[in-house]
Parts: C-alpha cells; sequence; structure tokens
C-alpha cells in the first residue's frame, strides 16, 4: 500500500510544479524524510497526510484510493467487473475493508490534530509562567 500511496502523492507533486525539496520544506520535514514517503520506505506518510492533502489541494480519498486496474468486488465475491467468462480481470480489492482503513485514518488525524492543539496550549502556558 505504501508504494501506491506513494506513487500517487508524487504524481500530485509533480502536477502541482513542486519539488520534493519544496514539499518538504511545507510539511516541515526533511527531503530525504519526504523522498522515503513518496518511494514507499515509511508509513510516516500517514503522520503528515492532512498536510500533503492541503498542500497540493487534494482530498484524502484522491490518496487513498484503490489501483486503477482493480476490480470492485461485491459481498458475494462475484466480480462487478469481468470479462464474461466469470474470470476477474487483474487483482481485486474489497472496498469494505478500504473503508476500515480511511475510517482509522481519519480517527488518526483527529486524535493527532486534537494532540497537537493540546500540546500547543502546553507550550503557551509554559511560556506565561
Amino acid at each position: 500500500m505504501n508504494t501506491s500511496i506513494g506513487k500517487r502523492i508524487r504524481s500530485y507533486r509533480e502536477e502541482r510544479g513542486f519539488s520534493q525539496e519544496e514539499l518538504a520544506e511545507k510539511l516541515h520535514i526533511s527531503r530525504s524524510t519526504y523522498q522515503r514517503i513518496e518511494n514507499g520506505e515509511t508509513n510516516s506518510w500517514i503522520n503528515h497526510i492532512e498536510n500533503i492533502c492541503s498542500s497540493l489541494n487534494v482530498e484524502l480519498d484522491d490518496i487513498l484510493k484503490p489501483e486503477e486496474g482493480f476490480v470492485q468486488v461485491n459481498n458475494n465475491n462475484d466480480s462487478t467487473n469481468d470479462n464474461g467468462s466469470g474470470v476477474i480481470q487483474n487483482q481485486t480489492i474489497n472496498y469494505h475493508n478500504s473503508d476500515k482503513i480511511t475510517e482509522s485514518l481519519l480517527d488518526q488525524i483527529t486524535f493527532l490534530k486534537e494532540e497537537n492543539q493540546r500540546l500547543r496550549k502546553e507550550i503557551e502556558q509554559l511560556k506565561n509562567m
């Protein structure tokens, strides 16, 4: 999954005309960390996904969408896109699991936002002491 997400992020970055260095700077991370995200070598994209989407002006669903060429499978495991022979072309993906992953990521983003706000308040309180 990391590789396809990294490729999608790279594609949007290139479409928007950003260099890796420029986007890494917007995300407040090093270029090498950003490069590892694009190459699928790390899961740290999850910590930066909100800023990535904002910086690239894309929706979270655009980053997390399934690979092209995948076939949607319904609950009965019947292909909704086959070649008439009943043989499913390419790989399949269970969208129910994708929804769970997306929901989990959105929950984590919400938690991180709340934690960020809490830490900022704590820092302000410490500065005022």
